[in-house]
């Protein structure tokens, strides 16, 4: 995949709404732009032509092919999409989350001071897991944070945040944290629709400290109890920069006969997911379901198709905010949650200068669409009993 998207053709709407993908999130743009266009009742685009061009030595600019100048603009960055390359003395590179971060603000930089306001989204937050200084260590998602403040970015919208906290880093620009429940919940649903949402039959599970406050808001919402493992770690040794985990040790309930949901921000390698999955099944859990925003999947498939394969892990839903190769939606054992009309909802009201408090806390929704599901799931159990 190279790093231009001349292929659209079409001018960008009349109204001042404009659409950017940086490179990389053609994909999820286009999904977008298709929403706006049903919604505005148009045919024209909302995406606006643009490109990084790359010189010989690697280094590149940024390209806008049409007018910004008063325009309400949002560039949807994926910094985590490693299927991008580009040609340096005669070979291909993968960018990676730094080259993605430089091409966002080349893009910034081509808008010049044009526009009446940009929002970045950058759904998985670049260096979200840099976010705190432990010793002599670099702050690298606050300084980011503050050099696209600085370079004119109005607002910033990203997902289920490491911690949201880095915000204080930029008190005074908007910063929103959106999270994945309703969609997460509707999707279990539509996959698994013999799931019983209630505390008899399901439990959700933290993976770790960090995870607690999502999960206490699953739990919360759905009326299901909640349990936790903590990672016991060995602080005399340190191994890339961490203490390495010994065990994942367990707080809560008998699990025996019950699902299990497990919920955090992101799979990496996913060796912590499966052990505490692992262990979930020898306390006697029966299905597992893995619920994380983002697959990253950094050491490969090949762990998880053994553990499904074992039984210990159901289904893993993740969403399609960050890129997902063609292997991985290819799975029996992966479920891809769709964020692509959410995020239209946002950009949309955003544009019309409402207020997006409800689209951030779907408490409303989440509660119809239960009911309706077991209500809906119990008809379906009085005419197979008939």
């Amino acid at each position: 995949m190279n790093e231009s998207n001349n292929d659209l053709t079409c001018h960008t709407h009349d109204c001042d709404l404009c659409v950017i993908a940086a490179p990389g999130c053609e994909s999820i743009a286009d999904q977008i732009d298709w929403y706006l266009k049903s919604w505005h009742a148009t045919d024209q685009t909302f995406i606006a032509k643009s490109e990084i061009i790359r010189f010989g030595t690697g280094e590149a600019k940024g390209h806008i092919l049409e007018s910004m100048r008063g325009k309400d603009v949002y560039i949807i960055c994926d910094c985590f999409n490693y299927s991008v390359t580009y040609e340096l003395c005669g070979q291909q590179q993968r960018m990676s989350p730094d080259d993605h971060f430089a091409n966002l603000k080349r893009l910034i930089g081509a808008i010049g001071s044009k526009a009446k306001r940009i929002t970045v989204i950058m759904p998985m937050l670049y260096e979200g897991r840099q976010h705190k200084r432990t010793a002599r260590e670099s702050l690298d998602c606050a300084m980011a944070l503050q050099e696209l403040t600085s370079i004119g970015v109005s607002n910033i919208l990203t997902f289920d945040a490491h911690d949201p906290r880095v915000q204080n880093a930029i008190p005074l620009a908007g910063f929103d944290d959106v999270h994945c429940t309703y969609q997460m919940i509707k999707a279990l649903c539509k996959n698994v629709p013999d799931v019983k949402l209630d505390r008899d039959h399901v439990v959700v599970i933290s993976p770790d400290e960090g995870a607690m406050g999502r999960c206490m808001y699953y739990s919360t919402i759905l009326g299901i109890d909640l349990g936790m493992f903590y990672k016991r770690r060995d602080y005399s040794i340190v191994i890339n920069g961490k203490n390495p985990i010994v065990a994942h040790e367990y707080l809560g309930r008998d699990l025996h006969g019950k699902d299990a949901i497990v919920v955090d921000d992101m799979i990496s390698s996913g060796g912590s997911m499966l052990d505490v999955a692992k262990q979930l099944k020898q306390r006697g859990a029966e299905r597992i379901f893995v619920f994380s925003t983002f697959g990253l999947f950094c050491e490969g498939l090949e762990k998880f198709d053994a553990a499904y394969a074992e039984g210990e892990i159901t289904k893993v839903f993740t969403t399609n905010l960050i890129y997902q190769p063609e292997e991985l939606k290819a799975r029996e054992w992966y479920a891809s949650v769709n964020m692509s009309k959410y995020i239209s909802y946002l950009i949309d009201t955003i544009n019309k200068g409402e207020s997006i408090s409800e689209l951030l806390r779907p408490i409303n929704r989440i509660n119809t669409y239960v009911e309706n599901f077991k209500r809906e799931q119990l008809e379906r159990e009085k005419n197979a009993a008939k």
